[in-house]
């Protein structure tokens, strides 16, 4: 099997991005860009992908999808959310939550296309941004920006050490330059995705091999 083989194979079997996955239209917007920011707090809390991304589904469709709403909510409203969802560490994660929307209305006015323009193409720089948000380490911030490549191209190509191992897992190039030659750039947060959940899942990995 070549190379072109297995990332199409692993582009079909896991290919879909997470923000996709809890159902966010990701564009260069401020709602969709909140959403997945949400999104990566959540997965920090390292739970299972499927958790987290229902969590984020939930907390959308319960009308908490933008950094005003969630700063506002009862905390109750948002604690409830969660446990709909079957999240873990509830508590936790509904302070941090409301914390991080106050802090992102404030700072960037709602919009993190501001913050993009502060971090102005450094990945360092994005990271450092990012981990100002409570409940946010460098694990969620790979995250985030693995997603955000798809609308920020600057930060391409982000393929981080969750996306080598599953690309050791499935036998391509662990080297992140010669990874991203692999993919046209517009596709780099689907290989990134699946790359990820091949080191994960030995049922996509095993769809590879």
């Amino acid at each position: 099997m070549t190379n072109a083989d297995r990332v199409a194979a692993l582009l079909e079997a896991g290919g879909e991005t997470f923000a996709a996955e809890a159902g966010i239209d990701l564009a260069d917007k401020p709602a969709p860009l909140y959403r997945l920011l949400v999104l990566a707090v959540l997965l920090s809390s390292r739970v299972q992908a499927k958790l987290g991304t229902r969590a984020c589904r939930e907390l959308v469709d319960s009308g908490l999808g933008s950094p005003e709403r969630m700063r506002d909510a009862a905390r109750d409203e948002v604690h409830e959310a969660l446990s709909r969802a079957k999240f873990l560490s509830k508590d936790q994660t509904t302070d941090a939550l409301q914390q991080g929307a106050e802090l992102v209305a404030d700072r960037w006015r709602g919009d993190l296309r501001r913050m993009r323009a502060e971090a102005d193409g450094d990945t360092a720089r994005l990271t450092g941004l990012l981990t100002e948000v409570p409940r946010l380490g460098p694990v969620g911030a790979d995250i985030f920006t693995r997603e955000v490549q798809l609308v920020w191209p600057e930060f391409r190509p982000h393929l981080d050490g969750k996306a080598t191992d599953g690309a050791k897992a499935v036998g391509l190039p662990t080297d992140p330059a010669a990874l991203a030659e692999l993919v046209d750039p517009d596709d780099l947060a689907r290989f990134s995705a699946a790359l990820v959940r091949a080191g994960l899942d030995d049922d996509v990995a095993e769809q590879v091999t």
